[in-house]
């Protein structure tokens, strides 16, 4: 792979140097080969694995969204059937040998760990003085690789539980696997020592000197998610530890970060420049833009919706991978899930400006969320007012919150077949939906939005958390609140936010219904489940409970199995 990412260390280097030229430099086909001849030379080794990494995050989004409630994969006039693989993540019914994505996720992740170590062993025969850097430079540079590689563990760990460590490059990963207690006591000692050795974030507006870098608070942050989910992990858990990691980074003592005050700051064309985000792959037209792509957003709107956007020179192309579970059943009755049902979630409190039509507003900016209903555009040859429709099908496209065969019926229609579930869709089938913006071709800043893998609301929602677990329901209501009230209108806040501070009434189930909401399609949600104990247990649209917890993470494929002889399989799933 070509090594196209924006490497923004090297401003932020500069800056440490003295220098204040803070723009960002994109370099182009820097080969994977060990060579270290000048300064930058050692740069653009340290950041190789990030471009890989970056590409690696389509497998996670598959696994961690279509295998829990909220997102889905219909079968629509026979598209998206694809031998049943979305029927087997969505009823939990994988094997060892079809499961292609944890394959991916698995081999994306010790390609990458590799990576980190060869960069990291090269490292520890150089000094400093041999390029140039000071002390507090080449510690940063070293720890970069540090934090990536215990960020990829990290997924894996996550995914898999049970895997090898592997810490040299030489070893390549045919280890055994570690306990799972192991592998977390090594991310974490990882993250504790670079939290000392990364670059801090000093004072507001700074983001875009260091953005695509790991940060003291960026790595401190991946402790905030280790600490959550420790339970899940090794059986023994630390939520005391995840408040006060995240306690400091809300503090200032990892850096300087405030919330945005709209909620799609974090996801727009100038998000580099947004103090909300913690750690973003950084990303542009004509080099990479991984989260524009079919496994993670690019899919997430109509096959056809190019002519709706009008990005149809930008590149990628659209298709209807995801869709939200719907609310409705097929006679317009609204379902009684706990679980699923996101848009009836974001229903629950009005005024929610992520409920809007998800529109383009000219000037690079947008509003809203969602496409639903009909999508009208105008056609660029005619000038006449068109509705977007189906593919290779000839009926409107009228979106809804249901699963059927709705094909071109009125609105006000329901199909006489009333069989709702994943293989009985059509292109009417679930409203789609617009996490990062599909600015038109004639927008300067098409394609330009940073990915966002990691920003406030996360740590101010696990601190939260923490607190709802101790007891604490009103310190946890504060705390989202603070983040909840810039996506309503302020007349709306005393029926829309937790009591003390509003009448709306907040318990546990309202934690993960607004971890739901806040996070909504980024690529966490089953996770998320697994923590409160309802990936297995819990029912949501065409999805009845497991008979048991194994799938709660995924098997080691039987090509990996065949590869290492060392490998046990994880349990419940066989050899």
């Amino acid at each position: 792979m070509k090594f196209l990412y924006h490497i923004a260390a090297a401003a932020s280097l500069a800056m440490l140097s003295g220098c204040t030229n803070l723009d960002e430099t994109l370099y182009d086909q820097v080969g994977s080969e060990n060579y270290y001849n000048t300064k930058m030379d050692v740069i653009r080794a340290t950041f190789r694995p990030f471009e890989h990494a970056f590409w690696s995050i389509g497998s996670r989004h598959v696994l961690n969204e279509l295998t829990a409630d909220q997102l889905i994969t219909p079968t629509r006039d026979g598209w998206w059937y694809d031998g049943g693989k979305w029927e087997r993540l969505h009823y939990h019914t994988w094997t060892v040998d079809d499961l292609g994505e944890a394959q991916t996720e698995w081999n994306g992740c010790y390609q990458g760990i590799m990576q980190c170590n060869l960069v990291i062993e090269d490292f520890s025969r150089f000094t400093p003085e041999k390029f140039g850097f000071t002390d507090i430079e080449f510690n940063n540079l070293k720890a970069q690789c540090r934090a990536l590689r215990a960020w990829f563990y990290l997924r894996l760990l996550d995914a898999f539980r049970n895997v090898p460590l592997v810490t040299t490059y030489s070893d390549m990963p045919n280890e055994p696997q570690a306990d799972p207690a192991v592998l977390f006591s090594f991310i974490e000692n990882e993250l504790k020592d670079c939290t000392r050795l990364l670059v801090r974030k000093d004072g507001l507006g700074t983001n875009a000197s260091i953005q695509g870098q790991w940060t003291q608070a960026a790595a401190a942050s991946l402790l905030v998610r280790l600490y959550l989910n420790a339970e899940v992990y090794t059986g023994s858990e630390r939520y005391s530890d995840c408040a006060v990691v995240a306690q400091d980074i809300l503090d200032g003592v990892y850096g300087d970060y405030r919330l945005a005050d709209s909620w799609d700051a974090a996801f727009d064309w100038d998000n580099d420049r947004c103090d909300e985000v913690i750690f973003g792959f950084p990303a542009s037209k004509g080099y990479t833009h991984w989260h524009y792509d079919g496994d993670t957003y690019a899919w997430t709107v109509p096959a056809k919706a190019a002519v709706f956007f009008n990005d149809t020179k930008s590149g990628v192309g659209h298709n209807t991978k995801y869709a939200a579970s719907p609310s409705y059943d097929l006679n317009g009755e609204l379902y009684d899930y706990e679980l699923g049902m996101p848009v009836q979630n974001f229903r629950k409190y009005p005024g929610d400006v992520r409920m809007k039509f998800y529109r383009n507003l000219g000037n690079s900016r947008r509003e809203g969320m969602f496409l639903f209903g009909y999508l009208e555009y105008v056609d660029p040859e005619t000038g006449a007012t068109k509705l977007l429709r189906a593919p290779e099908a000839p009926y409107d496209l009228y979106l809804r919150d249901a699963v059927g065969k709705f094909q071109g019926m009125a609105p006000d229609k329901w199909p006489s077949d009333k069989n709702s579930v994943l293989m009985n869709g059509d292109h009417n089938s679930g409203w789609h939906f617009v996490k990062y913006p599909f600015y038109s071709d004639d927008d300067p800043n098409q394609l330009e939005s940073d990915y966002t893998e990691i920003r406030l609301p996360e740590i101010i929602y696990s601190l939260a958390e923490c607190k709802m677990r101790n007891g604490d329901l009103t310190g946890a209501a504060k705390l989202l609140n603070s983040v909840r009230k810039r996506n309503y209108p302020q007349e709306n806040h005393n029926n829309v936010l937790y009591s003390p501070e509003g009448n709306a009434r907040f318990d546990e189930k309202e934690m993960l219904a607004e971890w739901g909401r806040e996070f909504f399609a980024e690529s966490r949600r089953r996770i998320d489940l697994v923590r409160f104990g309802k990936f297995n247990s819990g029912k949501w649209w065409d999805k009845n409970p497991d008979a048991d917890n194994h799938t709660a993470i995924f098997p080691i494929t039987r090509s990996i199995l065949n590869s290492n002889p060392d490998l046990v399989q994880n349990p419940g799933y066989g050899r």
